[in-house]
């Protein structure tokens, strides 16, 4: 990962940028909630493929945007959320080979933790417009991180379904966040 500090682009392409990362974002939370409902319930091995590929997506595209907003250095709660994604991943690797319930733990630490980073994130990016909807999932996403791990520590074996929800949210929010922008967008391009 390089961290150097690149040129931040100007506000107009950053709002470009952000709706099409947005959408993005939605798009596959929306494939993997989806597969999970779907294949994940019934292949074990597709649920540990999904559980597995949802931190590291994670860490895919906040490197992505990090470095499309100015880079590492100057995005440093992505840097750190990517690297807590990347470690999310490894240690569900390890989770699955204990039980469920212990994967169902290691993402409501990570949800905590990314939840937080993705709140400082929408904070520092408020300009750019439809952050409030980046705050408010982050802030939910930490609020699910502490239901995660009450819900690890209980009797019944969780699985896939039971963290399906929490993608489908942060689908629901990347979704409004880029409507929100290309509404903005269009706007602006009218007053032109």
């Amino acid at each position: 990962m390089s961290y150097a500090t690149l040129p931040q682009p100007s506000p107009l392409a950053a709002s470009r940028w952000l709706r099409s990362y947005y959408f993005t974002r939605a798009g596959f939370s929306i494939v993997w909630v989806a597969a999970a409902f779907t294949l994940g319930r019934s292949m074990p091995a597709i649920e540990a493929a999904l559980l597995i590929a949802y931190p590291a997506w994670d860490a895919v595209a906040n490197i992505v945007d990090a470095q499309r907003s100015g880079g590492l250095k100057a995005n440093p709660s992505q840097a750190l959320n990517a690297t807590i994604s990347v470690l999310t991943s490894l240690a569900v690797v390890i989770a699955l080979g204990y039980s469920l319930n212990a994967v169902l733990a290691v993402f409501g630490a990570w949800a905590i933790v990314a939840g937080l980073l993705q709140l400082i994130t929408g904070a520092r990016r408020w300009k750019t417009g439809a952050q409030w909807a980046m705050i408010l999932s982050g802030a939910q996403s930490a609020l699910a991180g502490g239901f995660f791990i009450k819900q690890a520590t209980g009797a019944a074996t969780p699985g896939i379904a039971d963290i399906a929800p929490y993608a489908a949210f942060g689908a629901f929010y990347f979704l409004i966040s880029a409507i929100w922008l290309a509404v903005k967008l269009a706007r602006t391009g009218s007053r032109r």
